[in-house]
């Protein structure tokens, strides 16, 4: 495959698992760490490679060739000191990307202080996706920034036979319609001639407030 990569994930907890199961999937290289040995057990046959170790030991990181990887991700949950030092160990011996776990807007402070090149909060970020979808119509949504995102939603009733141009939806609602899909056929882009069916699939990108008042919209 093109742009092959190698990762590193340290801690194989539901996220870490998850991570390494789609990371294969898409075909990339993935080497599993943890210091429990039933877990590593559990991604032998998962992973390109599994090693129990330390990764809070600078020694093994550089006996097990970390620095080698393009990105190395600590989704070490249930050892604070763990986690943090994991990340100040990677930074120091020069790992191009490392990406950090952090449970608590404190603890993500800390892995900005100390270097950690993105940190992510699954759990909060989750939570936040969830609470959207039940309160908006949003099926799914990737955030570009904290302001705006690409989510998809099912049409509502209000444009229901009607074209994107009749709409005119940038204008008036401040929102763009970057793709439809209908059944199995998807527009990408869409004519603005299309009309949109009921239970059309609408892929929009916007600010979210905008976005949020067009989810809002009755189905």
């Amino acid at each position: 495959m093109k742009n092959k990569r190698q990762f590193a994930v340290i801690g194989l907890g539901r996220f870490g698992g998850s991570l390494i199961k789609e990371l294969v999937a898409m075909g990339h290289e993935v080497l599993a760490i943890d210091t429990d040995e039933e877990k590593i057990e559990d991604y032998v046959d998962i992973a390109t490679h599994a090693v129990q170790a330390d990764s809070t030991d600078e020694a093994v990181l550089r006996k097990l060739g970390i620095t080698n990887f393009d990105v190395v991700v600590v989704s070490i949950g249930n050892n604070l000191q763990a986690n943090i030092l994991t990340a100040i160990t990677l930074k120091e011996i020069g790992v191009k990307k490392v990406i950090a776990k952090a449970r608590t807007a404190l603890h993500g402070k800390v892995l900005e202080k100390i270097g950690t090149d993105m940190v992510i909060y699954p759990e909060r970020d989750m939570a936040i996706k969830l609470a959207h979808s039940f309160v908006h119509n949003i099926m799914n949504q990737i955030d570009l920034s904290s302001e705006y995102s690409i989510v998809e939603i099912l049409a509502p009733a209000e444009f229901v036979n009607k074209s994107l141009r009749q709409m005119d939806l940038r204008t008036k609602k401040n929102i763009a319609v970057i793709a439809i899909k209908h059944d199995e056929e998807i527009s990408l882009p869409p004519d603005p001639d299309q009309i949109i069916k009921a239970r059309d699939i609408l892929v929009i990108a916007g600010e979210n407030k905008y976005i949020n008042n067009v989810a809002d919209l009755d189905l």
